[in-house]
């Protein structure tokens, strides 16, 4: 299905279009996400998505990340080049292990994720740079409960196939696109609410209707699964509906 609204960024500086840009020619760094995914008992996968969401919001709107915080020069200069999330999985001693590095862990009803600071694209720390990126794929033991739209949705595109982690790191880029378009009073009250919002994929005429909307779009750069400039994600919070 096709995407017609415009990238929330300027056109030529997107960073998450497939064509090169100024972008590439800065230092690529990468933001790690990992997922605690156990044998016996691995999260839902919408709570994953949901997690995975808050726990970029989370590092965002951190005070180590802003002003001269201790995170906030990895934090500009990875928002300087390239987005990129990866998310990796992590259980036993190696869930213990990425703990006790540097960041912050986001818990929701069954998942547990963990975001750390940007890394140099080639530079991750040992102890996750081990970790496996794929086996996060995960199901929801029951349907989910349709969106409570008095507070953030992060919309899934209904034709794409994508796993666990992929679509985690697709959640945090509609999370982080809404973060930029807020006021910093927004901002303010989306972080006392806990970073409340759910994500939920959108059936065919919804889609088109959001993409269509003028609301923060995702347009993967197809580095990984999709199909370069695919839109995966339209991030619908109240303040930004017109």
């Amino acid at each position: 299905m096709g995407c017609v609204s415009s990238d929330p960024t300027p056109a030529d500086d997107s960073p998450f279009r497939s064509e090169r840009t100024e972008r590439d020619e800065a230092p690529q760094f990468v933001l790690p996400l990992v997922a605690r995914i156990e044998r016996a008992a691995p999260p839902a996968r919408t709570d994953a998505l949901e997690t995975a969401a808050r726990a970029v919001l989370s590092i965002l709107g951190d005070e180590r990340s802003l002003g001269d915080g201790e995170w906030a020069q990895a934090m500009r200069d990875w928002q300087d080049a390239r987005i990129r999330k990866v998310v990796r999985r992590a259980r036993g001693a190696e869930w213990r292990r990425a703990e006790a590095l540097p960041g912050i862990t986001v818990t929701g009803k069954s998942a547990e994720v963990r975001v750390f600071p940007p890394v140099p694209l080639d530079g991750w720390p040992k102890d996750l740079a081990r970790l496996q990126v794929s086996g996060t794929d995960l199901e929801d033991p029951e349907p989910p409960v349709d969106a409570d739209l008095s507070a953030p949705v992060l919309w899934l595109n209904p034709d794409l196939g994508m796993s666990a982690g992929k679509t985690m790191a697709q959640a945090g880029h509609g999370a982080q696109l809404a973060w930029w378009e807020l006021s910093d009073e927004e901002r303010a009250a989306w972080r006392d609410s806990g970073f409340a919002l759910t994500v939920r994929t959108a059936d065919p005429a919804r889609w088109r209707e959001l993409t269509a909307s003028g609301l923060p779009l995702v347009r993967d750069a197809g580095f990984t699964e999709i199909a370069p400039g695919s839109c995966t994600v339209v991030a619908d919070h109240p303040a930004l509906r017109s």
